[in-house]
């Protein structure tokens, strides 16, 4: 009887796991499906398939160095028009597995979370990160690790603004800029090596997310004042960090 209870136990398991692999073979398969839907709306490239080396072409961004076992897939190339310049773009999922260890056991968990990288057509962009003000940052500005601050006290609370070069920062994060941002609450923006990095936590976005995230860097684009992109673009040259290739 007991052997007959441990068989039956046996069994339900084996069940339960091929049922969720199964599950989970049909989430992916849906998953590239309405991603490759969504490069054909776009007029993009879509390539399902896993990218071990994307990391290496983006190590200046912090995403791209978390872990190991680093690869994008469900990869989507093209060209965007923001600010009435062309930007080429690359956007998707990737995947990043982090171990720790309590020196007895270890244990891996796979992180897989949506980006979206622009490569804009200029040369020696400084280097500017924006994102909402997280309690880490807190701590860090207590301790005298302070980031840039603005006239709108409510901005700098919420915000947090690092750059390479002050006077970058204060023409992009013009008053504008900061009604646009404090009304989004929008996702982290990283520039760097002339290429501009956008996430939103450690999560996938569907299809709409996407969309809703290209719309705010449209936004973002179009609120960089004139005298900035005049001053860019009589520079023309193109970015430093090429693409990678597909």
């Amino acid at each position: 009887m007991e052997s007959a209870v441990i068989v039956l136990v046996i069994i339900v398991a084996a069940a339960a796991i091929a049922a969720g692999a199964y599950y989970s073979h049909k989430t992916r398969l849906a998953r590239r499906a309405a991603l490759a839907a969504l490069a054909g709306e776009l007029n993009m490239s879509f390539d399902p398939s896993q990218r071990r080396d994307f990391d290496s072409h983006y190590r200046h961004f912090e995403l791209f160095r978390r872990g190991h076992t680093r690869r994008a897939y469900n990869t989507l190339a093209g060209t965007f028009d923001m600010a009435k310049r062309p930007f080429r773009a690359f956007m998707g999922d990737y995947s990043y597995a982090v171990t720790t260890s309590n020196g007895k056991t270890s244990t891996t968990t796979t992180y897989t979370v949506s980006y979206i990288i622009l490569h804009t057509p200029y040369d020696g962009l400084p280097t500017l990160s924006i994102r909402p003000e997280n309690f880490m940052d807190k701590i860090a500005g207590a301790v005298g690790f302070d980031d840039i601050d603005f006239e709108s006290a409510e901005f700098s609370r919420a915000f947090f603004v690092k750059a390479s070069q002050k006077r970058f920062a204060y023409d992009v994060v013009h008053p504008r800029m900061m009604e646009f941002l404090m009304a989004t609450r929008g996702p982290a923006v990283d520039i760097s090596h002339g290429a501009i990095c956008l996430l939103d936590g450690n999560r996938c976005w569907e299809t709409d997310g996407f969309r809703n995230r290209l719309a705010f860097l449209q936004q973002f684009f179009e609120l960089w004042p004139d005298h900035l992109l005049a001053d860019l673009d009589s520079r023309g040259a193109p970015s430093a960090q090429p693409a990678p290739e597909r």
